[in-house]
């Protein structure tokens, strides 16, 4: 549709100080530049699945969602408390006001602090602690206040790991967009599973799905650990691979200006992962 963005510096509906502006968002992102039309599509799905990152990535993203189940019940886990119908509805709409504010502000931070790691796991363990207490806890104040905890802290996570797979598998364009799609389709399936897990019958309390939530929640908190260590691992490697390069330039009288090459996908000399 001719309404949808296309690539930076190709959306027709933009100006083109506009466009010029998105692609130099994009390359503040990640040091370099984007190529077109260098590689198939097919080429783009062979490197992805080739990617070890991609598949804790992918799994990262689907417990995710996992983890957000609550909210197709959320109206009814808020009529726990005992209220009226409408009573529940005004009591349920200041939970999602505070999770996009939340929202707007940790998902600046991350982008400022160039952090993603660590931010998903603080919100995914504040979601965690949200469910544990809507759970075991009968006190009608700290249910409540759980019920806000959960999706400020579940649904924010998962804003920053959309925008980190992007930031992760950031050349060639063709890896990136399959990346993308994988990470997004196979992601997505968790749908059609976590809406079985608050069945009526176990409420008041929905023991079975808060306790399963409050563990998947710890278990995103982990696999964000994981890929921070990995990025690290291959941040050293990329710093490696540039000081070689280096020393041979050096030894052969010649200045390395050239990109490093690290599995025949071009990275641009200072690329460092996002972790």
């Amino acid at each position: 549709m001719w309404i949808l963005p296309d690539y930076p510096h190709t959306t027709k509906w933009l100006s083109e100080e506009e466009r010029a502006y998105a692609a130099w968002r994009l390359i503040e992102d990640i040091q370099e530049a984007d190529t077109y039309g260098e590689q198939s599509v097919l080429d783009g799905v062979k490197m992805a699945v080739r990617d070890y990152r991609l598949y804790i990535f992918v799994l990262m993203q689907h417990v995710s969602l996992i983890s957000q189940t609550f909210q197709y019940f959320f109206p009814t886990i808020v009529g726990t408390l005992g209220y009226g119908k409408i009573t529940t509805l005004w009591l349920t709409a200041p939970a999602w006001a505070a999770t996009f504010l939340i929202s707007l502000c940790v998902t600046w931070s991350s982008a400022k602090t160039k952090d993603r790691s660590l931010h998903i796991v603080c919100l995914t363990l504040v979601s965690a602690v949200g469910n544990a207490i809507a759970t075991g806890s009968s006190n009608l104040g700290a249910r409540y206040f759980a019920m806000f905890l959960m999706p400020m802290g579940a649904i924010s996570a998962y804003q920053i790991i959309v925008s980190w797979v992007a930031n992760s598998f950031p050349r060639p364009l063709v890896k990136r967009s399959a990346c993308i799609a994988i990470a997004n389709m196979i992601g997505n399936t968790a749908t059609i599973y976590g809406s079985y897990m608050y069945p009526s019958s176990t409420g008041p309390q929905y023991v079975p799905g808060g306790s399963a939530n409050t563990a998947i929640c710890v278990l995103v908190a982990a696999l964000a650990l994981v890929l921070r260590y990995l990025h690290k691992w291959e941040n050293k490697k990329l710093e490696k691979a540039e000081l070689d390069a280096a020393v041979l330039a050096e030894g052969g009288g010649e200045k390395a200006t050239a990109p490093v090459d690290l599995k025949q996908e071009k990275r641009a000399a200072g690329f460092r992962y996002i972790y």
